[in-house]
């Protein structure tokens, strides 16, 4: 059927889609960067194991503070993600194929994404190795403890009874004898004393009827004077109190650090993560540059 002038119309062919048949995901290269990511950090680990233990000393005066310390560790963590990522993320993009017909723009995403990749293998497997290695490390030492556990029981016992116990310490101050013939107090006596004061220091003080007891208990089996045996439960008291802020202080500074450790250990990681894209994306360039 003929068509006139007006009706005539022209439809334009359908432009032809060219895909390539190179994947954007260059398995080879990113598991080659990953594993040089992997054994890269192995060994400045290791290194960096190396210096610090020859920082450290066991004499107060030879050893950095804990503040130095941390923000060492935190600069070390950074420079090992920097490194070891900076050089995988490289390799993978240099050990890529050359992909025909990609877009520039297109080019530097598949490469920045390959080198993420690389990263992202290295840091799980490091991570599974991790967590077999304390595995391992943690078994054996249960099998360890059973093992001497069951073959030496009285070597264990003797060296747990050689053991000094801070509150056993301060109960054996509290009845400290002041004349040679004064009645020593019974082990129920002391068991009950240290209850008073342990339950004292977990209410923040020991309450006036228990001081009064207490200072009782200590005049009838030591020789000393009321008022004497007063100061002497006052001081006690106040040693335990004392050593319970110690013992608050240490538990809140070891938060602190496990807190600033993770934070500082993510941010590391995502540094990692961007050093070995950008590297990636640069080794391809280059690749593509002098292939």
């Amino acid at each position: 059927m003929a068509n006139t002038a007006g009706e005539l119309r022209t439809r334009p062919e359908a432009a032809e889609t060219v895909e390539s048949w190179a994947s954007a995901v260059s398995w080879p290269a990113i598991i080659a960067g990953a594993f040089v990511m992997a054994a890269m950090t192995l060994v400045l680990l290791a290194l960096g194991s190396g210096l610090g233990l020859a920082i450290m000393s066991p004499w107060r005066s030879g050893s950095p503070s804990p503040t130095a310390f941390g923000v060492g560790a935190a600069i070390g963590m950074i420079v090992v993600q920097w490194l070891s990522a900076g050089l995988g993320g490289y390799l993978t993009g240099r050990l890529r194929t050359k992909w025909a017909r990609v877009h520039t723009h297109e080019v530097v995403f598949r490469d920045t994404a390959n080198g993420f990749l690389a990263w992202a293998i290295a840091t799980a497997v490091g991570a599974l190795l991790a967590a077999s290695a304390a595995s391992a490390v943690i078994g054996a030492g249960v099998r360890a403890t059973a093992s001497v556990a069951s073959g030496t029981a009285q070597g264990a016992g003797a060296a747990a009874a050689s053991l000094v116990d801070a509150s056993a310490y301060r109960i054996d101050t509290l009845f400290r004898p002041a004349q040679p013939d004064a009645t020593p107090a019974t082990p129920d006596l002391r068991t009950e004393a240290a209850r008073i004061l342990a339950n004292g220091v977990a209410a923040g003080d020991v309450p006036a009827a228990d001081r009064t007891y207490l200072a009782q208990l200590v005049a009838a089996h030591t020789g000393l004077a009321q008022p004497d045996a007063e100061k002497r439960v006052d001081d006690v008291i106040s040693q335990a109190k004392a050593a319970e802020v110690k013992i608050r202080e240490a538990a809140d500074a070891a938060r602190k650090s496990a807190a600033t450790a993770s934070i500082l250990t993510a941010l590391s990681m995502l540094i990692g993560a961007f050093i070995a894209a950008a590297a990636a994306a640069l080794g391809g360039q280059q690749r593509d540059e002098h292939a």
